[in-house]
């Protein structure tokens, strides 16, 4: 279970790039297969070329960056549905990652250092020792996260989610707040498969196909049993959505005649059930229960005694 802690933390970083697009800028973007790939890719071959990790790490958050950039413009200047701009940079980027990899698999194992290499040559992953550090980075990730939605920019982005129509005639470049935002978001999916591939110590061709269904189930599960209109109560909300998305995964997969084949249809099945399950109201009904709980009981009205006194006199 500690593993699924690990992962469900680490994916929450995809988790909010997909959070950031689905739900913040109203942008179905499915880019997401792809870029996660490229990061991940780009990563690898630049560790095993004996570049630093940090420095490979960064260049995985700049190569998704660039893929959601193309999205982006592809959708604004090009005037290309949302949907059908994400699928052709997805396609495309699978030539291009093979072309990065040079071939569909690239291993991060033996002789190559890498980010979690301490924790892995410390016997400590799938530990709470990785759980405290992953902990830790998606922290400081969400921090800078809330921070630039508190921004006038980021203002200008959820404002543009919200009415495109009413925020251009407010002034907001609405553009160039979708193609910024298609970027960071896709900037944070490659970083996402930048450390995947260390914490799994292989690159491979295949690793962020149907990766979106993950991300939209990690955030409809995590904004389904905690809504709130804040902005850091949300990213909270996506990153647990991921764990428990993470756990649900492990517990399943533990169920006799489930295997690792069966992972998709489990995803399936898992964001059919998010999908659902608020529809029927089950987190309506759970979040009214625990209001109902912290409110404080009114105290009973008692009438001072002169007060009283004065209404026995009047009757």
């Amino acid at each position: 279970m500690l593993v699924a802690l690990d992962l469900g933390l680490i994916y929450g970083l995809m988790a909010l790039g997909v959070y950031l697009t689905f739900r913040v800028l109203d942008f179905a973007d499915l880019t997401v297969d792809g870029s996660f790939t490229t990061g991940a890719a780009v990563t690898a071959v630049m560790i095993t070329n004996g570049l630093n990790p940090w420095v490979s790490t960064f260049a995985g958050f700049a190569a998704g960056f660039t893929a959601g950039t193309i999205t982006g413009l592809l959708n604004t200047k090009g005037q290309i549905h949302p949907l059908l701009a994400g699928i052709l940079t997805q396609i495309a980027l699978y030539s291009i990652n093979l072309r990065i990899m040079g071939k569909a698999n690239l291993p991060l194992l033996r002789g190559v250092d890498t980010l979690v290499q301490p924790l892995r040559q410390a016997k400590l992953l799938g530990s709470w020792t990785s759980v405290a550090v992953f902990a830790a980075v998606i922290a400081l990730v969400m921090l800078a996260f809330n921070w630039f939605l508190s921004t006038q920019v980021g203002l200008g982005m959820r404002a543009t989610g919200d009415n495109e129509g009413m925020a251009r005639a407010q002034g907001v470049n609405t553009g160039a707040m979708k193609v910024l935002g298609l970027a960071l978001s896709n900037g944070l999916v490659g970083l996402c498969g930048s450390i995947v591939a260390q914490y799994q110590g292989v690159a491979d061709i295949s690793m962020g196909i149907g990766l979106i269904v993950a991300g939209l189930a990690s955030v409809i599960i995590g904004t389904a049993i905690i809504g709130s209109p804040r902005v850091w109560v949300m990213s909270l909300a996506v990153v647990i959505g991921s764990l428990i998305y993470r756990g649900v995964i492990q517990v399943a997969l533990t169920v006799p005649g489930f295997d690792a084949n069966d992972m998709k249809l489990l995803s399936a099945v898992i964001v059919l059930a998010a999908l659902l399950l608020p529809r029927w109201g089950l987190f309506a009904r759970i979040r009214a229960k625990r209001r109902s709980k912290t409110l404080v009981a009114e105290p009973d009205i008692v009438p001072p005694a002169e007060e009283a006194d004065s209404t026995k006199a009047v009757l």
